[in-house]
C-alpha cells in the first residue's frame, strides 16, 4: 500500500521542487528568447529573470514571492492507497511551513486568510484513472498575477478556428504585461465551460515545444505563438518580440450547438514538478 505518510512526504518534497526550480524546458526556452531579442530592454528584462532563477537554486528559496494557489494533478492507477486526500492536505501543509510558502489561501468574501494554504475545497485536487500500477502526483502552483488574465469564451460553432484565433488574440493584448511575460499559454478548445478551462490548465503541464500529436493541433499552437509574439508586448509588457515562449493545446469533443474555448496564463515562472510512487 501507498502509505498516508508517503503521499504527505512526496506532496511536500515536489511542490519545494516546484517553488525553486524551474523546469528546463522553461529555461532553455528563456535563454533562446534572450538569444533573439534585439531590444537592449527585453534584454535585460530576461536576463533579470535568468538571473532570479539562478539565484532561487543556489539559495533554495522560492523563484517568486507569489508561491501560487496548489493545484494538485493526480493519476491513480492500478494500486492500492491511503487517504489520498489527507496525505496530498498534510503535504501541503508540511511544504507551507519547510520551504517556506506564503499563505495565499483566504476565504473569497472576508478575504480572512487560513495560514496553511488549506481552505474549503483547498488544495484544488484533480484525479485522472490511469492503467498503470503507480500514483503520480503533479504539483502545479499556480500564481495569480498570470491566473487573473484567463479567459473563457462559448463561441458558436460559426466561428471556427478564426473565432479561436480572433478571441486568443484579444486574450493576449487584454493580458498585456500583467501576467509578467514572456509566458506560457495553455489553450482549451471543446467540452463544456469548466472542462474547457481545465483543459487549458493541464496544456500547461506539457513542456515549452512539445507539440501536440493532432498535426491540426500542432499547426495552430505554431500560429497562436505568432499571433501572440506580434502583438510587440515583449518580457514585462515593455516591448520586445518575446511575449509567449509557447502555446500548448489540449482538446475535446464537445456538443454540436457550441465551440467552447479557454485560455490559461501562465507567468515565465511556469513551475510544475511530478513524482511517482509505487505500490511495492
Amino acid at each position: 500500500m501507498i502509505t498516508q505518510e508517503q503521499i504527505a512526504n512526496a506532496v511536500c518534497e515536489i511542490y519545494k521542487e516546484a517553488a525553486i526550480i524551474l523546469p528546463t524546458d522553461v529555461k532553455n526556452a528563456l535563454k533562446n528568447a534572450y538569444d533573439v531579442e534585439e531590444s537592449d530592454i527585453a534584454k535585460l528584462n530576461i536576463k533579470s529573470i535568468l538571473d532570479n532563477i539562478d539565484i532561487a537554486e543556489e539559495k533554495g528559496i522560492p523563484m517568486c514571492q507569489d508561491t501560487g494557489l496548489p493545484i494538485i494533478f493526480v493519476k491513480l492507477g492500478k494500486v492500492e492507497v491511503e487517504n489520498l486526500q489527507e496525505g496530498i492536505i498534510e503535504g501541503v501543509k508540511k511544504a507551507t511551513q519547510t520551504v517556506p510558502l506564503r499563505t495565499n489561501v483566504v476565504d473569497p468574501l472576508t478575504r480572512k486568510n487560513t495560514g496553511n494554504n488549506i481552505g474549503k475545497s483547498i488544495p484544488q485536487i484533480n484525479v485522472e484513472l490511469s492503467d498503470k500500477p503507480e500514483l503520480e502526483l503533479t504539483v502545479f502552483p499556480k500564481g495569480f498575477g498570470s491566473e487573473n488574465n484567463n479567459k473563457l469564451a462559448m463561441l458558436l460553432p460559426g466561428e471556427g478556428i478564426g473565432g479561436i484565433k480572433k478571441f486568443f488574440k484579444e486574450a493576449i493584448i487584454s493580458a498585456g504585461g500583467k501576467p509578467c511575460p514572456p509566458t506560457v499559454i495553455g489553450v482549451g478548445i471543446g467540452g463544456s465551460s469548466d472542462m474547457v478551462m481545465k483543459l487549458a490548465k493541464k496544456a500547461l503541464l506539457r513542456p515549452v515545444g512539445d507539440k501536440n500529436e493532432d498535426k491540426r493541433l500542432a499547426n495552430l499552437e505554431d500560429e497562436l505563438l505568432t499571433i501572440a509574439n506580434d502583438t510587440g508586448i515583449g518580457p514585462m509588457g515593455l516591448g520586445g518580440k518575446t511575449t509567449t515562449l509557447g502555446v500548448n493545446i489540449e482538446l475535446a469533443d464537445t456538443h454540436t450547438a457550441g465551440l467552447p474555448v479557454g485560455v490559461c496564463v501562465q507567468c515565465w515562472a511556469a513551475r510544475h514538478a511530478s513524482i511517482t510512487l509505487k505500490d511495492e
